[in-house]
């Protein structure tokens, strides 16, 4: 198992992900995740969207795979990448249940998903964390490597591989059907 809990609360995640990797986290568990995430935005999934329904294969390997919705910025001189903030991932909700079909584990972004991602993240076990927007430069430090992999002529929306380290983040959806906004509202509610 990739994931294991940190004295300071974590979870310490490592990827590629497994089922029970992702069995294993709660809507509101704080993970810090190493290894390799994949960027992609609106245009990579448009061009991803068409391969799946043709059967074709996909540029990346998203098996266990996470996919980070971001558009990073470029570098300043000595770093790896510039500011890296996530965007809404509700712009990719038509997307990802075809992507967690084909083995993802999960995705980052900011921002609700809808109930049909959420019913694909119970059917194929897999995950949504948020990680904070607005940080974005301060998310860039926990990026060791990043390189094009695919649509590089999108710029900012082509898919990067990046190497991380304790990059940090909160399962917002588990495959369970926890749900931390939900919960969330449900707890102010009564208070």
């Amino acid at each position: 198992m990739s994931v294991r809990t940190g004295d300071d609360g974590f979870k310490y995640i490592t990827t590629p992900l497994s089922d029970a990797d992702v069995e294993s986290l709660k809507a509101g568990d704080r993970v810090r995740i190493s290894g390799v995430l994949y960027t992609a935005r609106d245009a990579a999934h448009g061009r991803l969207l068409p391969l799946i329904e043709k059967g074709e294969p996909l540029p990346i390997d998203v098996k266990g795979a996470i996919i980070y919705y971001t558009g990073p910025t470029p570098p300043q001189p000595g770093q790896v990448i510039g500011a890296i903030g996530p965007t809404t991932a509700s712009r990719m909700d038509k997307f990802t249940p075809a992507l967690l079909k084909l083995g993802l584990k999960a995705t980052i972004g900011k921002g609700y998903r809808g109930q049909a991602v959420k019913d694909a993240l119970q059917q194929f076990k897999g995950i949504y964390f948020g990680t904070v927007g607005g940080a974005g430069a301060l998310l860039s430090r926990h990026i060791t490597k990043a390189e094009f992999v695919a649509y590089e002529d999108l710029g900012t929306e082509g898919i990067r591989r990046l190497e991380v380290h304790e990059f940090p983040a909160i399962v917002l959806n588990d495959c369970h059907g926890g749900d931390l906004y939900q919960d969330g509202q449900k707890q102010f509610a009564r208070e």
